[in-house]
């Protein structure tokens, strides 16, 4: 699977306007994928709105990017972000889709975002030792998807749903107590350029 991860940077108390306008842009006849998220963040970089779609196949994906850059009025909030960013994303292979919450059963509403930097050479080695440690670590809390990034700086981005913050810090804290995560030997692979999200779903987010 592919997917794209939109940030647009919203004036103060137009999030709700955005929303709505990002569901009818993302989900009009001639639109291509499956709109998967539509977050607005709450620590981190602020009056930001996070949309993540979903996408069959590369050219999927690059038909719709294209169809984006094209419009007068891109996720209908061209007259309203005061920037807008668009990064291409490939799904670690061995995950399941990333679905929303009524097919998935995964939910938030507490979803954190996290990108670390990835060494070179460290791309293969960063998804097989998630595959051989996620299992355990998903045991104490989901991850939504994991997926590494096709354009911009090497580097990765993960997603995960928590029901409360306190659950988020418990999880963490679990995990490292129990010595399954981070995987062992990770972060050789990774740089120390890392950031953390935390968003809560719009309205119209089907990851809720």
């Amino acid at each position: 699977m592919f997917y794209e991860l939109a940030t647009m940077t919203l004036p103060f108390g137009t999030a709700a306007q955005a929303a709505n306008q990002v569901q009818a842009f993302s989900t009009a006849a001639e639109a291509g994928g499956e709109l998967l998220a539509c977050w607005f963040t709450d620590i981190g970089a602020l009056n930001q709105m996070l949309v993540l779609r979903g996408f069959d196949d590369l050219a999927a994906l690059q038909a719709e990017r294209s169809r984006t850059q094209k419009s007068a009025d891109p996720f209908g909030c061209g007259g309203l972000f005061q920037s807008l960013e668009m990064h291409s994303y490939e799904g670690f292979g061995w995950m399941p889709p990333a679905r929303p919450t009524a097919a998935s059963g995964i939910s938030g509403p507490v979803y954190e975002i996290r990108t670390y930097g990835i060494k070179p050479g460290g791309v293969q080695a960063t998804i097989d030792l998630w595959q051989q440690y996620l299992p355990a670590r998903e045991k104490i809390s989901p991850c939504v998807l994991a997926m590494v990034a096709l354009d911009g700086p090497l580097r990765f981005t993960n997603i995960w749903a928590y029901s409360t913050l306190d659950a988020r810090s418990q999880g963490r804290a679990d995990a490292v107590a129990q010595g399954i995560w981070p995987p062992k030997g990770g972060p050789a692979n990774l740089t120390t350029n890392m950031l953390s999200t935390i968003a809560l779903p719009t309205a119209v987010s089907p990851m809720k």
